[in-house]
């Protein structure tokens, strides 16, 4: 994921590879359904800015074939490489930061960013540099969580495990707001695309309510901002290791924020 210096959730750390994981395993087929609705084809050339983990690029590599293009973009490759050395071809890698940087050399027929812009402070600059850089008739497809929609990490609060569990969630929002994050950026998105110049703009939600995977997302995510609830006096060693306790054991149905997905075309020269 692209990010400002003060971003909250460390790609250098250990466990950023295990929130990787459970991100793809949880949000990957909703992202390559929103791939085949906006018709990916053999030939395209895509931008995955942002891109964390190898999942999607290797994805979009597999579909676009030997002529296309994926380019996955990040301001730490250390996970991103993966997509290359995994033997997967068709995938370039490039160190590029979406809040400093000019876009990469296009244009794209595809552009995707997934929990990348909620994070940057002068979002809306960048999503309309990034919309620049679309060909013709390309899509850009922009997802983001919206945690002001849904702030419970366990929306079912019947008892003092899950409790707890959505006051720790409170305070990593807490710390997300001190640095930027816009925590009702999701369900801006289409108007933002909309104002990017972009058309036939559609959007949608989803979120799992429980899953294993929530569960190690969940505890990957506690271990990195651990230090950080300690020092802001939002959370006690204790009630920590309670809470990591009750993850491990299984106690809890704990659901993530609505990503929202939104998608647009840039219109072709005699559309405009």
């Amino acid at each position: 994921m692209g990010q400002d210096e003060g971003y909250l959730l460390d790609n250098q750390q250990a466990e950023a590879g295990t929130r990787f994981d459970a991100l793809s395993a949880l949000f990957d087929a909703s992202t390559f359904r929103h791939f085949e609705g906006v018709g990916i084809d053999e030939g395209w050339h895509c931008w995955e800015a942002g891109a964390g983990g190898p999942a999607v690029a290797a994805w979009l590599a597999r579909r676009v074939g030997p002529r296309g293009r994926v380019l996955a973009t990040d301001i730490d490759l250390s996970w991103t490489r993966a997509a290359t050395t995994e033997g997967i071809g068709g995938v370039e890698v490039l160190r590029h930061d979406v809040a400093l940087d000019e876009p990469p050399a296009g244009p794209f027929d595809l552009i995707h960013a997934r929990l990348l812009l909620v994070h940057v402070t002068d979002r809306d600059t960048v999503l309309r540099s990034v919309a620049r850089a679309l060909r013709p008739g390309g899509w850009l497809l922009i997802e983001d969580a919206d945690p002001a929609l849904q702030p419970l990490i366990c929306p079912d609060e019947y008892g003092p495990e899950q409790e707890l569990a959505n006051r720790l969630r409170r305070g990593f929002r807490a710390l997300l707001r001190e640095r930027g994050a816009d925590l009702a950026y999701g369900r801006k998105l289409p108007r933002l695309l909309r104002q990017a110049g972009l058309t036939q703009v559609e959007a949608d939600a989803y979120f799992p309510i429980t899953s294993p995977q929530c569960g190690v997302l969940e505890a990957a995510t506690v271990h990195q901002v651990r230090d950080k609830l300690l020092a802001a006096g939002l959370a006690t060693d204790e009630e920590i290791e309670r809470h990591l306790a009750n993850i491990a054991a299984g106690r809890l149905d704990l659901a993530t924020s609505p990503m929202i997905s939104a998608w647009g075309r840039r219109p072709l020269a005699d559309e405009s």
